[in-house]
């Protein structure tokens, strides 16, 4: 196996992690981590060169795999769109390959955690068809079918953006779509922290917010407990339509919302049960993510090696 550094860059934080193969098993070391440098595009290069070497302690590296918070065009390694941090329009690889001397990879931060959720501790392929549903902030995903990254043309795996609650009853009132999003009636609007920090002020009072609903769900509190439910109904019917479309063997959470616990999993669970049709009932687990906060950085490690695996073989 390659020996590679990933990153998960995100709006907040940048972690950077070495993989390497000892004995034939693949271990990933200790993520080095900073804030992340926001202040210019040339700044946060600099950054991502400079955490490189860190994390890489002087050895030498095959590739770097990196996932953003953006849309990525994956072939070229181009970040097309990226809301939190300034690389939208920059031809990422290519000015990170010709910096550091390796190959390097880039791709959607969602995605490459789903990568990772797709292989066990031992970084052995676990799921060919997975789903991952991140879900923090706002909502975001991945997609593996036949143990590969499924990108579309580059921006596949938005579910937080799929529709889930729009009145089309009525023909003669249709709803005009939005310039901005979340859409009203998107999986995002409903399912997201955001979501559950509005229901937080709707129980609690202003100035609550989603793990202060969650705190007095588990101490207890009905008003607390329903209206974790009905963001966990929303949640469901996400993994529903996750199963509805792809199949897959399992679906997963990640994100802030594995800090509901089982308030959270058996609710969506039971909701989900409902929306997928019999023939697809039964055949996808859906769990919280293995890695946690650590299948971003794991993903990007994985995203190079096949990356490179991949190239291998087309010139073998």
């Amino acid at each position: 196996m390659s020996t590679v550094v990933g990153i998960d860059l995100g709006g907040t934080k940048v972690a950077a992690a070495l993989l390497s193969a000892e004995g034939g098993d693949a271990n990933v070391a200790d993520s080095v981590v900073h804030p992340t440098v926001l202040s210019s595009t040339d700044a946060l290069l600099d950054q991502l060169v400079a955490i490189v070497a860190e994390a890489a302690s002087g050895g030498s590296l095959d590739a770097v795999g990196i996932g953003v918070p953006s849309v990525v065009e994956f072939a070229t390694g181009r970040v097309v769109s990226s809301v939190n941090i300034p690389l939208a329009n920059v031809p990422l690889r290519a000015v990170l390959g010709e910096r550091l001397g390796v190959p390097v990879f880039i791709d959607n931060d969602a995605t490459v955690a789903a990568l990772a959720e797709a292989h066990d501790e031992a970084l052995l392929p676990a799921a060919h068809n997975l789903v991952m549903l991140t879900i923090g902030t706002g909502v975001g995903g991945g997609i593996v079918l036949n143990g590969r990254i499924f990108r579309g043309t580059g921006g596949a795996a938005e579910f937080g953006h799929t529709l889930i609650g729009m009145p089309l009853d009525d023909a003669t009132d249709l709803p005009v779509a939005l310039e901005t999003f979340p859409q009203l009636g998107s999986l995002e609007h409903w399912a997201s922290g955001h979501a559950l920090d509005r229901l937080a002020v709707r129980v609690l009072g202003e100035g609550a917010h989603g793990i202060d609903l969650v705190s007095a769900a588990q101490a207890g509190d009905a008003a607390a407990g329903a209206a974790i439910r009905r963001w966990a109904h929303a949640i469901g019917i996400g993994i529903a339509n996750a199963v509805n479309t792809f199949d897959p063997d399992e679906v997963v959470i990640g994100g802030g919302a594995a800090a509901a616990g089982d308030l959270l999993l058996g609710p969506a669970v039971e909701f989900a049960q409902g929306y997928i049709i019999t023939g697809l009932r039964g055949h996808a687990s859906v769990r919280f993510a293995r890695f946690g906060n650590r299948a971003g950085v794991i993903g990007a490690c994985l995203l190079a090696v096949h990356e490179l695996e991949g190239a291998a073989a087309d010139n073998g």
